[in-house]
């Protein structure tokens, strides 16, 4: 779940982090008003996405009316498909320099991931292409924790004279915030070193891990609705899950793990996946709600299908499948991979209501699923 600015920040407030004064505005009157208490300030878009200044969504504002006119401009644009409906009116700091730190979940650690680089402002990932030893990392074993020698490990090279200590101090307030909150990022870019040597973070990134909202619900009552296509929300409504995607083949199976590692195939063999689409041990009751979806998808040249019986059994879910496919009739070329538990008679399923015979194995299914979208 991804949050705004403006209630991203009280988060890191909470940790002992200094932010700017700020108010939230929803109307260019209220953003008129915030300036007359902060003084010279910055309008931003409140939207839960990045590259707002490149998109005109932030303007400084030295009086009243320029902060209405800025908020004015800033309302009711569309940022990455968000529409701007607030603005976080801020005050403005004196920057000496701007750093960049991060705690995120690191896949292959399997652990919090811990960054920092001298080069704050700028797009994390253009630093680490263009200047790598700019950026710094260690991953941390949550049974030890993150404390100020492991900060200071990690800021060493850097030259940062007297702010070193209190650069270290902030990045152990953040990895703190990031754990009591259940953070999947806690980014702030760029954090700033000011004219009286203070640090302050000039925005912030937070993302709650969706599997922790159930133990921090009144937090994930202040994030950002989620934005779904059309086809997003016939899955929401459907109980599927379903996400579109902007390639031409489509991908249906069982399992989140089997259907992301088919995905993976199917770009392994220069394909680009239309869907991800998942529907377990629910196949015979949800099978067509789930297929019309798949097939739904604008440009869709080709469906791999991907069954791996366990608990779910292969012969369930294909007799759900089946089902859908001689109700709606598609006119598409499908591809069939079939192992584990109920296979066989699965395959001869296949065979007796379709005619087609299954892939070997996912890989196989896949690079023809890749060939026919050609």
């Amino acid at each position: 779940m991804n949050f705004e600015e403006h209630a991203a920040k009280p988060l890191l407030k909470a940790a002992g982090i200094a932010i700017p004064d700020g108010c939230y505005a929803v109307t260019a009157n209220e953003a008129a008003e915030a300036q007359r208490t902060i003084g010279p300030c910055v309008v931003k878009a409140q939207v839960p996405t990045g590259k707002r200044g490149k998109a005109g969504g932030i303007k400084t504002a030295d009086t009243p009316e320029e902060a209405s006119a800025a908020a004015d401009a800033i309302l009711g644009m569309e940022i990455a498909g968000h529409r701007v409906e607030g603005v976080l009116v801020e005050g403005r700091s004196d920057i000496v320099r701007e750093f960049y730190a991060a705690v995120m979940n690191d896949p292959a650690s399997k652990g919090p991931l811990v960054l920092f680089s001298t080069e704050g402002g700028m797009d994390i990932e253009e630093v680490a292409a263009s200047t790598p030893e700019k950026l710094k990392q260690t991953a941390v074993d949550i049974r030890v924790g993150f404390d100020m020698a492991a900060a200071k490990s990690l800021l060493d090279g850097f030259d940062l004279g007297d702010t070193s200590e209190r650069i270290a101090d902030f990045l152990v307030r953040l990895y703190s915030a990031y754990r009591e909150f259940d953070a999947e990022l806690l980014e702030v870019n760029p954090l700033a070193e000011t004219a009286d040597g203070g640090l302050v973070a000039l925005d912030c990134k937070f993302v709650l891990d969706d599997s922790a909202i159930k133990r921090q619900v009144e937090l994930a009552a202040r994030g950002a609705p989620e934005r779904l296509t059309e086809l997003e929300k016939r899955g929401d409504k459907a109980v599927i899950k379903y996400i579109e995607l902007d390639g031409d083949v489509g991908v249906l199976a069982n399992g989140a793990g089997l259907t992301m590692t088919t995905m993976d195939v199917v770009r392994h063999h220069g394909g680009n996946p239309a869907n991800f689409c998942e529907i377990g041990g629910e196949a015979y009751t949800k099978a067509q709600t789930a297929l019309e979806m798949v097939l739904d998808k604008p440009g869709i040249k080709s469906l791999v299908v991907n069954f791996c019986g366990a608990f779910a059994r292969c012969e369930v879910m294909m007799e759900g499948l089946l089902n859908a496919w001689e109700e709606l009739n598609p006119d598409i070329p499908v591809f069939f991979s079939i192992a584990g538990t109920g296979d066989e008679e699965a395959i001869k399923m296949l065979k007796d209501r379709l005619g087609m015979d299954p892939y070997p194995d996912m890989d196989a299914a896949s690079k023809a699923a890749v060939e026919a979208a050609k």
